[in-house]
């Protein structure tokens, strides 16, 4: 059997075979938000499917392509959807495509999610700048190996600053908070996302903390932003639905591919 390393290692070359050398940006595009993929110019593209050792999601609104060219000027590799923990994978199979990004000299990456508000501060539509996370997921990707990554920073600060002052610049309002990760697929109870809550999290969602350790771990420096997809449940009683989460982010995407936009030209 291959280990992840070896794995790593055969993604990797595959990938960088057909890529002239470049300092690259990785984004990790999210339920609904893959629009921006379509931006890119000079693209090389890839379904999951195709890459050595990738999983392959069956999520509605997660296209499944790594797609390679220039955005904003600034060279990007960019996960068109993500496979997710709900779904039947490992944890190390979930983060597999930042660990290639890693392997393949990836410094910076953005990880956004679709994520539900469990603060009431915050409604449909908006973007949140992800300041922590809480890993509810009952797993960890670094499991199985001695890699005690330090968490303490995982959010970089420069980055978030980064993302203030292009959110600015744009004159959009981005709120902030903490990040729940929940195992899914079902969506929270009320009591649940009372209980996140008390812990002190703003944000609930199924994704992005695998990922997020996992690019922590191979020395990337991380910015996560949440589109605001839906109140998180009990808090106005209304039903939840996937397809609810893909219209809103359909809807709201165009501030946030201006706000990402602006993030890599300040980069």
């Amino acid at each position: 059997m291959m280990s992840i390393d070896d794995k790593t290692r055969e993604a990797a070359g595959f990938l960088s075979k057909e890529l002239k050398d470049a300092d690259r940006t990785g984004i990790v595009l999210g339920s609904g938000l893959g629009g921006l993929a379509d931006e890119i110019q000079e693209t090389k593209v890839w379904d999951f499917g195709e890459i050595p050792h990738f999983p392959v999601s069956s999520v509605e609104g997660h296209r499944g392509q790594l797609i390679a060219g220039s955005l904003c000027g600034v060279e990007v590799l960019a996960m068109a959807g993500r496979v997710h923990f709900y779904e039947g994978f490992t944890m190390k199979e979930v983060s597999f495509p930042v660990r290639v990004m890693g392997a393949m000299g990836v410094k910076n990456i953005i990880i956004t999610n679709a994520g539900g508000a469990a603060n009431s501060r915050m409604t449909p539509g908006d973007i949140a700048l992800i300041e922590d996370h809480i890993n509810l997921m009952g797993d960890n990707p670094l499991r199985g190996s001695p890699d005690f990554t330090d968490l303490t920073s995982v959010y970089s600060d420069t980055l978030k600053e980064l993302a203030r002052r292009a959110a600015e610049n744009k004159g959009i309002e981005l709120k902030s908070g903490v990040y729940v990760g929940n195992q899914g697929p079902s969506y929270e109870t009320p009591a649940e996302v009372r209980m996140a809550r008390i812990m002190g999290g703003d944000i609930v969602g199924m994704s992005t903390v695998p990922e997020v350790i996992t690019a922590s771990s191979c020395g990337m420096s991380v910015l996560g932003l949440s589109m605001i997809t839906n109140m998180a449940a009990g808090i106005t009683g209304e039903k939840l639905s996937h397809r609810e989460v893909i219209a809103t982010t359909e809807s709201a995407q165009e501030e946030f591919k201006t706000l990402v936009r602006e993030i890599l030209a300040l980069m």
